[in-house]
């Protein structure tokens, strides 16, 4: 570590906190410099000025970034007249390729024309005609250089210029859209997003193809920089919805911000509610759907995952697929879904009221049954729910958490094994393990899988209840969990929507689906700029006799 050199650049610098920060670099002597000294000369890195010493700046760069071993540094000859300049990039955040074409292109070219030092701008775009890419920016601090450095990109300086040249090689590792694992589908499109920003950005382009589709970054994180972008249709989405996701997202302060559940936990209307008021989504056709509906889509490079505002219970409900089958068939399923979301619901509950407070709902020949069936049974049918649930719950969590060559397989055999296990020593009744088992096959209809996570959250509320006070527990319970709902808001827009408040126009997209043909106009319960979305001819039609006559 050059000392002399950092003493020199701060002395050039000529700024108050400049002095101060000298004078304790020079009291360090030729030792390394302490941890206090490296984080003061960090926090003002963003006020340091790029210095015309190219021996300043490499060494001061150096500092900042610790003389990390993945900062690579490369000394060049710039041009006919041999400018020395450096190159700097972390290694395995550039693409080595890029890199690679970047270096040859400056030695072919510096032996063709001259590199201007007289003049900033005549060496700027000298550089700009000398290296292959689009987007090469300059920036005039340290800290802007260094930004540049740690998200990707590889910075040149040039001896005797006052700016450090930012040439885009970002690259980190990623991975190929491939399907989404919580969101397959039999019929639709196959890819899915990744884990990088830019081609999450090019699935999304390549569904929408305007040019009013806007595209809006921002940089979160005080320590992880992360990239994230809001994205949404002009003309469809309000001005005012697409400025209070800005305004959320802008008043984010955080250390660092690692995947879009950070986010959606700090921009949410609700931070009590179980109930996910985000729609999130791995699937670019969803994405880009709820965009064409007036939504806009939140991005987090990192993260595969694509948060989607404003959100409704009915959303939440919704499978792409859906879309892509015909239409009796998707509402017939739709139907289904929503039968099968009060079985997950409702299913342990009701069986806990009945056989505890209202035996006199079952019929005699069922109720003998039943009876014979828990005979031996030590516990109350709610302590008898609630075992099972949980031992349910822990076997699922076992099998996500698991390798995924073996947790499908445990989670089936250790189900199996533990439920016919716990009747045969009569821990449990036979039609318990049935009402369990339908239950945790209910929950897997709804599409979404923090969907699920709440229903199966609730159900314990629910069982609990209904241990305690028959169905006028499940009732009262029903009757808050449905005031709760009916107060939550998803940047403004009523989680019910359009349920409650009902809105006739929009229930052809609920609980049945009807045809394409007949969806003409965007939700109304979405405050979007402009409604229509398709003609009012679409329908299909046979083709028709010619001259009155029937061919």
């Amino acid at each position: 570590m050059d000392h002399q050199k950092i003493i020199q650049y701060l002395r050039r610098w000529q700024v108050a906190p400049a002095d101060a920060l000298a004078a304790q670099v020079e009291a360090c002597g030729g030792a390394w410099l302490p941890d206090e000294v490296q984080l003061a000369l960090a926090a003002e890195k963003g006020n340091m000025p790029v210095s015309p010493a190219l021996a300043e700046n490499r060494e001061m760069v150096r500092t900042l970034m610790g003389y990390s071993s993945d900062l690579l540094e490369r000394s060049l000859y710039l041009g006919a007249n041999r400018v020395p300049a450096a190159l700097f990039c972390v290694d395995g955040l550039a693409e080595r390729m890029q890199v690679m074409t970047i270096l040859e292109s400056l030695a072919v070219q510096s032996h063709r024309e001259a590199v201007p030092t007289d003049s900033v701008d005549g060496c700027l775009r000298t550089l700009q005609q000398m290296i292959p890419s689009v987007t090469l920016r300059s920036v005039t601090s340290l800290g802007q250089a260094l930004e540049a450095l740690v998200t990707g990109d590889t910075i040149l300086f040039v001896d005797g210029m006052p700016f450090a040249l930012v040439l885009p090689t970002d690259g980190p590792p990623g991975r190929q859209p491939d399907e989404p694992l919580t969101e397959p589908v039999v019929r639709g499109p196959k890819d899915g997003f990744t884990e990088t920003l830019s081609d999450n950005l090019a699935l999304i382009r390549r569904r929408i193809r305007d040019d009013r589709l806007r595209i809006e970054r921002f940089t979160l994180g005080e320590r992880s920089k992360t990239r994230v972008v809001i994205i949404y249709l002009m003309g469809i989405a309000p001005p005012e919805m697409v400025q209070e996701v800005r305004n959320r997202i802008g008043r984010i302060q955080a250390d660092a911000v690692l995947e879009s559940g950070h986010i959606e936990e700090l921009i949410e209307d609700d931070p009590f509610t179980i109930f996910p008021l985000l729609k999130v989504t791995e699937r670019p056709d969803v994405a880009t759907a709820g965009m064409l509906e007036g939504k806009v889509a939140v991005l987090v490079d990192g993260s595969p995952n694509v948060l989607l505002m404003p959100s409704t219970l009915v959303a939440e409900m919704q499978s792409p697929e859906d879309y892509y089958h015909r239409w009796p068939i998707s509402s017939f399923v739709r139907a289904l879904r929503y039968l099968y979301l009060l079985i997950a619901f409702l299913g342990p509950s009701i069986y806990v009221a009945i056989t505890t407070f209202h035996q006199e709902l079952i019929p005699t020949n069922l109720l003998t049954n039943l009876i014979a069936a828990r005979e031996g049974v030590p516990f109350p049918a709610v302590m008898e729910a609630l075992m099972m649930e949980l031992t349910m719950e822990a076997l699922r969590e076992a099998g996500v958490r698991l390798p995924k060559v073996v947790g499908q397989a445990v989670s089936i055999v250790g189900a199996l094994v533990i439920g016919e296990s716990a009747v045969q020593a009569g821990l449990v009744s036979p039609v318990m393990v049935i009402v369990v088992a339908l239950t945790a096959i209910s929950s897997f209809i709804i599409p979404l899988y923090a969907m699920s996570l709440a229903v199966r959250l609730l159900r314990f509320f629910l069982i609990v209840l209904a241990g305690t006070f028959g169905f006028f527990g499940i009732v009262v319970g029903l009757m808050a969990l449905f005031v709760h709902l009916n107060t939550l808001r998803s940047f403004g827009v009523p989680y019910l929507s359009p349920i409650v408040p009902p809105t006739l126009a929009d229930q052809r997209d609920v609980f049945i689906r009807v045809p394409w043909w007949a969806i003409r106009r965007r939700p109304r319960f979405m405050p979007a700029v402009d409604y229509p979305r398709s003609g009012p001819d679409n329908r299909p039609r046979p083709p028709q006799p010619q001259g009155g006559q029937a061919r």
